[in-house]
């Protein structure tokens, strides 16, 4: 289960492709394709492989996920009940080390691509919220279903949340801060995280992967 989540987070969080849709695109739906077809173009373009491109690579896909992930609304969601008792500045530091986490932990595997495929199934919209269905198809024939969770911005709608396999990013996110917290201080919160985005940066110059 813990694989499967990494994989279908990885997908959302930085490339889905080829959806085909079997309802009328709305908005959601359609904000979310665009930004899938930024993504793809990036990670397939001939001009940006090889190793001497990959920060370059990585530059382009981090402002394109930046326009429509909400990064604030994740983080204060992740942080739950704590959230209320930080400052502005805590609450600054922790989404920007909460960003950082993800891109460590999953731009890596944005270069793996292979060819995996979504179908965009179906949106739902109620007021400033949305829903939007897809399911992952993988070369191995392994359906996942994904919701992403969106919030509308002015005219934009942000990402703030996805639920895998009936499993809440957040929620997942939430139960592990939540525990910390319980029998540690904000700052020793912080603080795992940075060492978990320097395993991450060793992991990654080290050639590894999970």
């Amino acid at each position: 289960m813990k694989r499967t989540f990494l994989l279908a987070s990885l997908l959302i969080l930085y490339f889905t492709v080829l959806g085909y849709g079997i309802s009328m695109a709305g908005a959601p739906m359609d904000q979310i394709r665009e930004t899938t077809d930024k993504i793809i173009a990036i990670v397939t373009d001939p001009a940006l492989k090889g190793e001497q491109y990959k920060e370059q690579r990585r530059r382009l896909i981090r402002q394109v996920v930046d326009e429509r992930f909400d990064w604030y609304e994740m983080a204060k969601r992740c942080l739950g009940r704590h959230w209320r008792k930080r400052t502005e500045e805590e609450r600054a530091e922790f989404i920007n080390l909460f960003e950082e986490l993800l891109e460590r932990t999953y731009l890596d595997r944005v270069e793996g691509y292979s060819g995996e495929k979504v179908l965009y199934l179906a949106e739902k919209v109620r007021g400033r919220h949305a829903l939007v269905k897809v399911k992952i198809l993988t070369k191995e024939g392994t359906e996942i279903p994904v919701i992403y969770r969106l919030k509308k911005n002015g005219e934009r709608w942000m990402v703030y949340d996805i639920v895998i396999e009936g499993v809440s990013l957040v929620n997942n996110y939430r139960k592990q801060f939540s525990s910390i917290l319980s029998r540690s201080s904000f700052q020793e919160l912080l603080e795992k995280i940075r060492q978990k985005i320097k395993d991450k940066e060793r992991q990654n110059e080290g050639g590894k992967g999970e």
